[in-house]
C-alpha cells in the first residue's frame, strides 16, 4: 500500500503512459515495447519539464491521449444509472472533461518517475486468440525503493488495443473514480450538469487509503 493518496494517482497516470500510438496484434508485446519507449522518453526529457513545461506536457499528451478508450471509461465512471439519466450532450461533455483532467494531472506529475523501470509478465503461449476482445496484461513498476503490481484491462477497439481499466497494487482505479463520481452527484442532488462542471479527477478523494 502506498503511503499517500497522491502517490496512487501518480502511479495510475504513469502506468497509463506505458502505451504509445502504435497498434500491435499482441497486447503483451504492445505494452512492453512501448513501456520501455516511455521510460526512455522520460529520461531524455526530464530537463524539458523545468525549461519548457508546456512543451513537455504537449509531448506527453500526444502519446497518452490516443491510448485510452475515454468514451468507454467515462461511461463506466458515470455508472449505468447516471449515464442513462444524462443527456447525450452531458455524456459528451463528461468525456471531454474527464479526459482533460487526467491529461493535465498526468503531465504535471509524470516527471517524478523518470528513474522507474517496468517489467511485463508474458504468458508461456504468446499466441492470441483472434476472437478475444478483452485481455489482462500484468506488469511490475519498480520505482527503485518499491515495487508495485499493475494489471491492465485492454479492449480491442477497431483493431487497436486500448486501456479500459487498471488495477494498481490491488486498487481498482475504474471503481475508485466511479465511487468519486457517485459521491459527487449525490452531493449535488443528482444534478448531472453540476456534477460534471465540478468534476476533478483525484484518486485521493475517491477513498484510497
Amino acid at each position: 500500500m502506498l503511503h499517500s493518496h497522491k502517490n496512487y494517482l501518480i502511479l495510475f497516470l504513469f502506468v497509463f503512459a506505458s502505451i504509445s500510438i502504435k497498434s500491435e496484434t499482441n497486447p503483451y508485446k504492445f505494452i512492453d515495447d512501448n513501456a520501455q519507449k516511455m521510460v526512455k522518453v522520460l529520461t531524455n526529457n526530464s530537463e524539458l519539464f523545468l525549461s519548457n513545461r508546456e512543451a513537455y506536457e504537449n509531448k506527453i499528451k500526444e502519446i497518452f491521449e490516443p491510448m485510452i478508450d475515454f468514451r468507454r471509461v467515462s461511461a463506466s465512471v458515470m455508472g449505468k444509472k447516471y449515464y442513462l439519466i444524462a443527456s447525450h450532450e452531458e455524456r459528451d461533455n463528461f468525456v471531454l472533461i474527464f479526459k482533460d483532467s487526467l491529461l493535465d494531472t498526468y503531465a504535471e506529475t509524470l516527471a517524478q518517475w523518470g528513474d522507474s523501470t517496468i517489467s511485463t509478465e508474458f504468458p508461456n503461449n504468446t499466441d492470441i486468440d483472434i476472437d478475444v476482445k478483452t485481455i489482462e496484461v500484468k506488469q511490475i513498476l519498480d520505482t527503485g525503493s518499491s515495487e508495485y503490481p499493475i494489471s491492465y484491462k485492454l479492449r480491442l477497439v477497431k483493431e487497436k488495443w486500448k486501456i479500459v481499466n487498471i488495477i494498481i497494487n490491488g486498487v481498482n482505479l475504474g471503481l475508485t473514480f466511479r465511487n468519486q463520481f457517485q459521491a459527487l452527484v449525490i452531493s449535488n442532488e443528482e444534478n448531472i450538469e453540476l456534477t460534471i462542471k465540478n468534476w476533478v479527477s483525484d484518486a485521493g478523494d475517491a477513498g484510497i487509503s
